[in-house]
């Protein structure tokens, strides 16, 4: 009885998997584009470059990761 369990459980478990729908690979709707977001406005572009300058320069203050050598102190 418990096989029978365990096998309609799997059964119903890959029948759920099997049937679900990849929302993932769709772009909204139809999966077209919207037309006007490619256009930037001076403004956009400008904070684009200021947030672009800004990310680096945060990136620049990371410091370097040192080298560890677990078995450093047991040589």
């Amino acid at each position: 009885m418990r096989t029978v369990v365990i096998a309609l459980a799997s059964i119903i478990a890959l029948a759920s998997i099997a049937t679900a729908p990849a929302y993932a690979q769709m772009r909204g709707k139809g999966g077209a584009k919207n037309p006007g977001s490619e256009q930037q406005t001076a403004e956009q572009k400008r904070k684009a470059a200021e947030a672009e300058k800004a990310y680096k320069a945060a990136l620049d203050k990371i410091p370097d990761k040192k080298k560890s050598d677990p078995w450093g102190s047991v040589r």
